[in-house]
């Protein structure tokens, strides 16, 4: 996603920041979790009743969004079929090939047994990675749940999925993550990433380029589960311009809310971006497109950005190993609160 020029920040950021700030900037962080989490069905076909974990508010329930997708059918790679472009266009939302040595490529996207799949492998002939993208045609907006089962990958490339305003300047990111243990690229234990699930937002100013995204260690979710290893349910709970909630297998672990926390730098100002003299800020508040892709990002595969000296990137090698370079999705599933 292209907000990662602002990325190495939030690491600095996890050191430099207690939750506490985080709660007196008016977001909390719940690391640890004591709510238990709603029982799961198992069978495929019972998706739609897991039971939404936020709440929808007084005298109001959750009506299931028919652009929701359950992903029980055949796309084939080449061939994806009237299903599936009901849906989803197989390409990122503007013609942008992504970042980093990102080239999102049309046929690396597929739906089989029962899972939208976006397998990695090396361009030909290039340094690229050939990754796979996908965008909804429908746009969502506030107030509104959605919600991915998903599997991520065992990678140094990110497993993502987000929203993002037409105009790139408002952004979700439900699920960030960086699931391989180690680092052939930069020899390194990749330890500290494959724990933690990057849960952020960011709001853009597009010229001259700025970005704002929090920076406390809420940012960065771990409860000690090695998220590579298996499914889990990521949301985010877009309940107003100013008050987000992310849940993780069903549990609220982090509300961010009010200006001082979604746009301190006045960069969603309805006249000039970043003009503070009068406050016309309009918070997250615009139509968004759901994309779940993998990506590539700049700050980890080029030290000559200046973000960080290690090269995270997978090799020749480590992408050989397919299973563990397809990023896989059981389903995806959006919700809007409406009166009784």
């Amino acid at each position: 996603m292209m907000r990662k020029k602002a990325f190495v920040t939030v690491l600095s950021a996890v050191v430099l920041f207690a939750c506490s700030n985080c709660a007196s900037n008016g977001g909390s962080v719940n690391p640890s979790p004591t709510d238990t989490p709603d029982p799961v069905p198992t069978a495929a076909s019972d998706w739609k009743s897991i039971p939404v974990p936020a709440s929808a508010g007084a005298d109001k329930v959750w009506q299931f969004q028919e652009m929701s997708d359950d992903f029980e059918y055949e796309a084939l790679a080449d061939n994806k079929g009237t299903t599936f472009f009901a849906k989803w266009d197989d390409f990122y939302h503007n013609g942008w090939k992504g970042p980093g040595l990102t080239e999102w490529d049309r046929s690396h996207s597929l739906v089989a047994g029962g899972y939208l799949q976006l397998p990695a492998s090396r361009k030909p002939g290039s340094e690229k990675i050939n990754l796979g993208c996908i965008t909804s045609k429908s746009r969502v907006v506030y107030p509104v749940y959605i919600e991915a089962r998903a599997k991520v990958m065992n990678s140094t490339l990110a497993s993502d999925v987000w929203l993002l305003s037409p105009d790139d300047t408002q952004e979700i990111d439900i699920v960030e993550a960086y699931g391989a243990a180690y680092s052939e690229s930069a020899q390194k234990d990749h330890s500290y990433f494959e724990k933690k699930i990057h849960i952020s937002h960011h709001v853009f100013v597009r010229n001259p380029f700025q970005d704002y995204q929090p920076l406390d260690a809420g940012t960065w979710y771990k409860n000690g589960t090695t998220w590579r290893e298996d499914f889990h349910r990521y949301g985010v709970y877009w309940k107003d311009p100013w008050h987000l909630e992310y849940y993780i297998d069903g549990v609220l672990v982090r509300t961010v809310s009010g200006k001082a926390m979604i746009d301190p730098k006045h960069f969603t100002n309805a006249t000039e971006p970043g003009n503070t003299s009068v406050d016309t800020r309009t918070g997250l508040s615009k139509e968004m497109d759901i994309i779940i892709n993998t990506e590539d990002q700049t700050w980890r595969s080029s030290p000559a950005s200046g973000l960080q000296s290690d090269t995270f990137t997978p090799t020749d090698s480590e992408l050989a190993k397919k299973e563990d370079h397809t990023f896989k999705v059981d389903w995806i599933r959006i919700y809007k609160p409406v009166e009784k």
